[in-house]
């Protein structure tokens, strides 16, 4: 690992954060966002608002998004050479759908049922995402508290699936920062790392695509509170482990060595 490359894990360890990663250029990008925007058109708003769910298995331009070299690359950087591919989930904020819709306070680990609570999430960035569209808020440190009591939250606005929210007694939100990115951009944050993001207060879209990672040895204790089951998928180095059914992966992809 180059020096470079180690401050930035040693960042990651240190902040459970790092952001903005560039990853994909603005062509790239703006090919997957009119892959995007044809689903979009097809599938309807109000699905693609939070209902596409590891549709890295149906569509190659999802997987090639998750599976990008340059993403698995950063990825072994921060957290080492065996990684298997959890999940992927699209949020989108339309300000013309629904100008109130936000993302409580919470910990990713919370929804997945692992053993260990070890998960890593990059959120692609779609479209631009800032303080007007909603982008992320993150509290740096946070992932070292351990996991934090969650509630339900008191609006039906909470685009969380099951509602959670951390009570407000426990968040400091003098310490959050907001992660603003640039479509092909990227940031990647711990699991237990408290997060949320406001409504969207602009005229423009904010689509994301999050995309999940663990270690081999992390092993299911409970199924995930959003979905009947995750298809794991060896991305990167070896799994010794096997707590998972293998999984194919659906299309070919260049980010694994």
């Amino acid at each position: 690992m180059n020096i470079e490359n180690a401050s930035l894990a040693e960042e990651y360890a240190e902040r459970g954060l790092v952001s903005p990663i560039d990853i994909f250029s603005s062509d790239e990008i703006a090919i997957y966002r009119a892959k995007f925007d044809e689903l979009e058109n097809k599938l309807g708003k109000e699905k693609c608002q939070i209902g596409l769910i590891d549709w890295h298995l149906k569509e190659q331009f999802v997987w090639d998004l998750a599976t990008a070299p340059k993403l698995i690359e950063t990825m072994r950087n921060l957290i080492g050479e065996d990684i298997l591919l959890l999940a992927t989930h699209f949020f989108c904020k339309y300000p013309e759908k629904d100008p109130k819709s936000y993302v409580a306070w919470h910990q990713d680990v919370t929804y997945w049922g692992l053993d260990p609570a070890e998960a890593h999430t990059a959120w692609i960035a779609v479209d631009d995402a800032d303080v007007e569209n909603g982008s992320m808020l993150v509290i740096p440190g946070s992932h070292k508290n351990g996991i934090l009591t969650h509630g339900v939250s008191d609006t039906d606005d909470n685009l969380l699936s099951i509602n959670q929210a951390i009570p407000d007694e426990l968040i400091d939100e003098d310490s959050a920062i907001q992660l603003a990115l640039k479509a092909g951009q990227i940031s990647v944050h711990e699991g237990m790392v408290v997060h949320a993001s406001m409504p969207n207060g602009s005229n423009r879209r904010r689509c994301g695509l999050t995309v999940r990672f663990i270690h081999p040895r992390v092993k299911r204790a409970e199924a995930p509170s959003y979905t009947e089951e995750n298809h794991p998928i060896l991305v990167s180095g070896k799994d010794e482990f096997r707590n998972f059914p293998e999984t194919v992966p659906p299309f070919p992809f260049q980010g694994r060595k």
